[in-house]
């Protein structure tokens, strides 16, 4: 499914290089369900901001089914992650503006007729137990209600891929207990790839497969706390 080598990524902080990822290689299968712990600034969201093509690496190869990615121009990537890559957020980023059905209507793709498009939306709300809340704007749901509108949003368009950044880290640890469940439930479900970065290990440890980032990662010297200027790549919104 996933396939990365001699990737390499830094930033520059007060105009030094500041070295964030180095992965020799790493794969992932597909179907595969991984957690992946470690301090902030160890590069987690970094390596989910390339493998979905919102970051560059300055080096190294990233390949999915056999498909370089790396290799893509920005058209190609916002195309190719649109199809094939589903992320979610801790933060939700939905439009506070529109309804949780419009959140999740603006993210789907391929032509498809009015009746059928909401007929899907609202399947999939219900299977998140938010079917009596789809003319809700975001304001007028839980922190929780709105991490499951960010997940059917991530995977209305059912990707092989799904990314999730610390989507439970905002959240109570009752409501981030239900979301881990609902996020594998869902993938597992869909025969969906999940690969997670997380703080809570509680919610790690409900996966088949958890690691930590230094188990790929050679940037060991990494691990302190990230400089506040470059905690701002992990703001980009999808």
């Amino acid at each position: 499914m996933l396939h990365i080598r001699a990737l390499e990524k830094q930033f520059k902080v007060d105009g030094r290089a500041v070295p964030i990822l180095n992965i020799p290689e790493w794969r992932v299968a597909k179907g595969e369900k991984l957690a992946i712990t470690g301090p902030s600034g160890s590069g987690k969201s970094t390596l989910l901001h390339l493998v979905s093509g919102i970051l560059r690496p300055d080096r190294g190869e990233i390949y999915m089914e056999g498909q370089p990615l790396h290799d893509l121009k920005e058209s190609e990537w916002d195309a190719f992650r649109a199809h094939n890559i589903g992320y979610v957020l801790q933060d939700f980023h939905l439009i506070p503006s529109l309804t949780a059905r419009q959140n999740v209507e603006i993210a789907m793709t391929g032509r498809m007729p009015s009746k059928v498009k909401k007929a899907k939306v609202d399947g999939w709300l219900e299977r998140v137990g938010l079917q009596d809340r789809g003319s809700h704007l975001p304001s007028q749901l839980s922190r929780g209600q709105q991490q499951r509108v960010a997940i059917v949003r991530a995977l209305v368009n059912e990707p092989p891929l799904l990314l999730a950044d610390e989507p439970t880290g905002s959240l109570d640890w009752e409501t981030a207990d239900e979301i881990a469940s609902l996020l594998l439930d869902l993938s597992s479900s869909g025969a969906h790839t999940l690969i997670v970065v997380t703080h809570d290990l509680n919610m790690a440890n409900r996966f088949p497969k958890c690691l930590h980032i230094h188990d790929i990662n050679r940037m060991r010297e990494a691990t302190g706390s990230m400089p506040a200027k470059l905690e701002m790549h992990k703001e980009v919104s999808v």
